[in-house]
């Protein structure tokens, strides 16, 4: 169980991430809750407490290195230290390359979902040594496979998985451990209403379906959780799909028909 776990999680004010701070609340983990939306970390942040864990919440940007260092400071003077730290704030993309208007849509995509996991890296390392925690960013599958119409998302999530890989390495003997978690879709999320579009603003309301091997977000927590206990290297969900990613290794040209055939299936062109 997590009871009593020092856990810092970022873009904890919705999807994913609230949904972790839910279930780390139940097992009774102390939780330091960072996202950019104060009002809504805080909404969070409340039902947190009704569930028994001591919580704190602070607002900032994991893209700017000195806001996530100043959450870390405030958690490690509340409690003398970080055990776990969970690097999940993220933003998408859903447009084809050659329409983007502005390539600094890119530059967000990296500063955020990249410089946002080394961020969270660079300013708990030390605590984690110190109780020989765990790192956890969460990733996606594409950080394996590519999707079209994500090609920043997609870019930003390989930077990841090769970050994650090196310092796992480097960090054999420490007693820190890191962990990449690589799902699928996930059904309730604002990942797609937050999207950036060719114009680099989010797209808002949009009718693309999810695919059929999408799972809550709910589940997903759970799983995260318990992949946590296990200081597992990796997980993906679903499982199933840590074929795909074999497949594309081994025989990429198979790999992206399949991407084909369920981008097609779910319409998302339109």
């Amino acid at each position: 169980m997590m009871k009593d776990k020092r856990v810092l999680l970022t873009g904890a004010s919705s999807g994913l991430g609230a949904a972790l701070a839910y279930t780390l609340a139940q097992q009774g983990a102390r939780l330091a809750l960072f996202a950019t939306n104060l009002e809504r970390l805080e909404g969070v942040a409340e039902k947190c407490q009704e569930r028994g864990a001591e919580v704190l919440a602070h607002a900032g940007d994991v893209a700017e290195a000195s806001d996530v260092q100043a959450a870390v400071q405030r958690a490690v003077e509340a409690w003398n230290g970080i055990d776990v730290v969970i690097a999940n704030a993220g933003i998408s993309m859903w447009v084809r390359f050659e329409e983007v208007e502005d390539p600094a849509v890119f530059r967000r995509l990296m500063d955020v979902n990249y410089m946002g996991v080394v961020h969270a890296a660079y300013a708990t390392l030390p605590y984690l040594k110190d109780s020989r925690g765990l790192f956890v960013a969460v990733s996606s599958v594409q950080g394996k496979v590519p999707v079209p119409l994500h090609s920043g998302y997609v870019a930003s999530k390989h930077a990841v998985q090769g970050f994650c890989d090196t310092l796992r390495l480097e960090l054999l003997g420490t007693g820190v451990d890191v962990m990449v978690v690589l799902p699928h879709w996930l059904r309730g999320t604002n990942l797609r209403q937050s999207a950036l579009g060719k114009d680099g603003q989010a797209l808002g309301a949009t009718s693309r379906r999810h695919s059929s091997e999408s799972i809550t977000i709910e589940a997903a927590s759970q799983q995260i959780v318990q992949s946590m206990l296990k200081r597992s290297r990796q997980l993906v969900m679903p499982w199933k799909l840590k074929l795909l990613t074999a497949v594309y290794a081994l025989r990429p040209q198979w790999a992206e028909a399949v991407i084909r055939r369920a981008l097609r299936k779910q319409d998302l062109g339109k």
